[in-house]
């Protein structure tokens, strides 16, 4: 059993948080804790982790107790190894916060990932969000009996706890993602179907592009506040910038000149091509800077003065630019504002105080509202034809979202620019296969020579031959060019090889043995016909299964719970494909799968997708298994239970965890 410990951790965030190596080492730092009484509580810890690298080098023994006693109430309460490991990760984020780790202006809102290190909350940026709920969530049904939220109070985090309120925000942020018949929305719901809508929020909001490496079911129940508010800010980022790019409103094409410049603007993060488009408004206006951030350069609220009266002159008033007071400035661009409908997400002290979460919702909500774009444009039509193909679309920002789902320190916008100098490349395959990078011989960014970044990329070829991908005609430079069609397959086959690896870890019985795509289809086909059922499904790129009722049965015969077949259509028109193609990803979710595919892939039957889905249902089986399985068990005996079925239902986060 030693060598499975990262399994016998149930909370798949907290697998997420670790290399098999390092639970190793902290399981037998928690052992020898707890050898000398048979039992480890809170009060005790503080004095038994000064042997424990970082923590005890960084922190003396009072520092310890007194971060555990503002932490938690009852410190006499016994620790088992995941509160253990919990523990250890809330000092290691008190250090690395007091040590200047986590700048204390960083924002949550603007660097992606919901830092845990960001313990305290702004009252502004809470009161903003809050707002921004009422208006969109004020028709919903279930929610009428709690909406308006007072934005003075904590109430939010209250009514989140369920998660009702956040999978309806989801799906305000990007309209279809999660199917609502999968929401729990019961007036009073128990732990478990809490955890369910849990667990669908998180796998749906890292679909969407959230980034939830360091938020867990548990944090929604324990309510932790800046978490929470972290995941809220990212929902409602990725809402208010979903039209800032050209497939959304194609007239940006006039803030470049060329082709060449159109690629580059395509390739570009929303909240870059937002400045773009500030920027080339206030270049018409005369406005003589150039505006590089959302919080420093517009504190002064000449910019917004100037963006304002190019965009809306009929509201301007003139004293706006010539009054001294920054802040009385800031309250007539605010009442300029106002009259266009613009006025939403920051007040005047938010601007002059430079809060970069709430200026980047501003100047979204106003480029939503009016953009000053010109509808007709000769460019338009040049855009048409190099629009990429809509399933190269899908696959690029399916792999996208599962690379930041991993939890890099870079966030990527787009893999065909931002993989090109191979380096998160080269820590997405040291996540998938440990110590297979050789750090020594790689180019950390940024890299200003570019034999460096083909030489990250020549590793990076490398190892995938090493992992006997198929690679035939690829060369690290066609990554540096971007070649989406090889940059693309490269991809597929790591995320593949990632998923056949966690199966492996998990199918004891498999002795060793490397599974197949084959296996899979093996399996699921086995499952089915066990649970009584006629359906087969040929192949991955099986036509049949577009009607997603193969799927449906397969999610029902791993958990007889998880379908609502009452819900379910009988698959023959296109419009009953889609409603059982949605029902099945978020009914996935739901269970703790981790998933980036769209209904479109379901009802096209994409071959990669499809295996994915699968792949992803059998590792959340087998890892039920695993979970229930007595301590005393043997491999052989794991064996025979994993043909068993499960009522548990857990967060399956750890699919894109490394592995050993």
């Amino acid at each position: 059993m030693a060598g499975y410990v990262g399994i016998l951790v149930s909370d798949p965030w907290l697998q997420n948080q670790f290399t098999q190596v390092e639970l190793r080492s902290l399981k037998s730092h928690f052992i020898a804790m707890r050898r000398e009484n048979g039992r480890l509580t809170l009060a005790e810890m503080p004095a038994k982790m000064s042997r424990l690298k970082h923590v005890g080098e960084n922190l003396t023994e009072k520092e310890r107790d007194s971060f555990l006693r503002d932490s938690y109430e009852k410190l006499d309460d016994d620790v088992d190894f995941e509160l253990f490991l919990r523990v250890y990760l809330k000092l290691q984020a008190h250090i690395s916060a007091r040590l200047g780790g986590g700048a204390k202006n960083s924002s949550a809102f603007l660097k992606s990932p919901t830092s845990t290190l960001l313990h305290t909350i702004s009252a502004s940026e809470k009161a903003s969000y809050v707002s921004h709920i009422n208006n969109y969530l004020a028709e919903d049904e279930f929610l009428k009996g709690y909406l308006p939220i007072d934005p003075s109070t904590n109430d939010v985090f209250e009514i989140a706890k369920d998660g009702v309120l956040l999978c309806k925000l989801i799906n305000v942020a990007v309209p279809g993602t999660i199917d609502e018949r999968a929401i729990n929305t019961k007036q009073v719901l128990n732990p478990w179907e809490m955890n369910e809508n849990h667990t669908l929020c998180l796998n749906s909001a890292k679909a969407i592009g959230c980034t939830v490496v360091n938020i867990g079911t548990q944090d929604f129940i324990e309510g932790r506040r800046h978490l929470v508010l972290g995941l809220i800010s990212q929902i409602i980022k990725i809402q208010l910038l979903a039209d800032l790019n050209l497939r959304k409103t194609p007239q940006l094409v006039q803030l470049v000149d060329d082709s060449k410049d159109v690629e580059e603007l395509m390739s570009l993060a929303p909240e870059k091509i937002l400045l773009r488009w500030m920027n080339f408004q206030l270049k018409k206006a005369e406005y003589p800077k150039t505006i590089t951030n959302f919080s420093s350069d517009i504190k002064d609220a000449e910019a917004y003065a100037h963006l304002l009266k190019i965009l809306a002159p009929e509201h301007n008033n003139p004293s706006t630019l010539t009054v001294k007071d920054t802040l009385e400035r800031a309250k007539l661009v605010l009442e300029h504002a106002d009259k266009m409908g613009c006025k939403r997400y920051l007040t005047a002290r938010d601007i002059v105080e430079g809060s970069p979460n709430l200026n980047l919702a501003f100047v979204a909500h106003v480029f939503q509202r009016r953009n000053g774009l010109s509808t007709q444009t000769k460019q338009i039509s040049f855009l048409e034809t190099s629009l990429d193909d809509a399933l190269v679309s899908r696959e690029e920002k399916a792999f996208r979202f599962w690379i930041n789902s991993l939890g890099h320190s870079t966030y990527i916008d787009n893999v065909f620019e931002d993989l090109r100098n191979g380096w998160v490349l080269l820590q997405t395959l040291d996540k998938v296969s440990p110590g297979i990078v050789n750090w020594k011989v790689a180019s950390r960014p940024p890299i200003k020579m570019p034999f460096r970044k083909v030489e990250n990329c020549n590793q990076v070829v490398k190892i995938g031959k090493q992992l006997k991908f198929s690679l035939v005609n690829i060369a690290g430079t066609d990554i540096v060019q971007g070649n989406k069609k090889l940059i693309l397959a490269y991809l597929w086959q790591l995320m593949r090889y990632n998923m056949l690896q966690l199966l492996k870890l998990l199918r004891f019985h498999s002795r060793g043995k490397e599974l197949t795509d084959a296996d899979i289809l093996e399996w699921a086909n086995s499952k089915v016909k066990m649970s009584g059922s006629q359906s087969h499904m040929a192949s991955f790129k099986d036509k049949g299964l577009s009607n997603g009722i193969f799927f449906l049965e397969l999610l029902s015969a791993v958990e007889p719970r998880a379908v609502n077949w009452s819900l379910v259509t009988k698959g023959e028109t296109e419009e009953e494909k889609r409603m059982n193609a949605t029902y099945i990803i978020s009914i996935a979710r739901k269970l703790g799968c981790s998933i980036f595919l769209l209904p479109e892939d379901v009802t096209e039957v994409n071959q990669k997708m499809i295996l994915t889905l699968t792949a992803s249902i059998m590792y959340w089986f087998l890892k039920q298994r695993i979970e229930e399985r007595p301590c005393g068990a043997s491999d052989a005996e794991s064996g025979s239970q994993s043909e068993t079925t499960s009522n548990s239902t857990i967060d399956d986060t750890a699919s894109e965890s490394s592995t050993d």
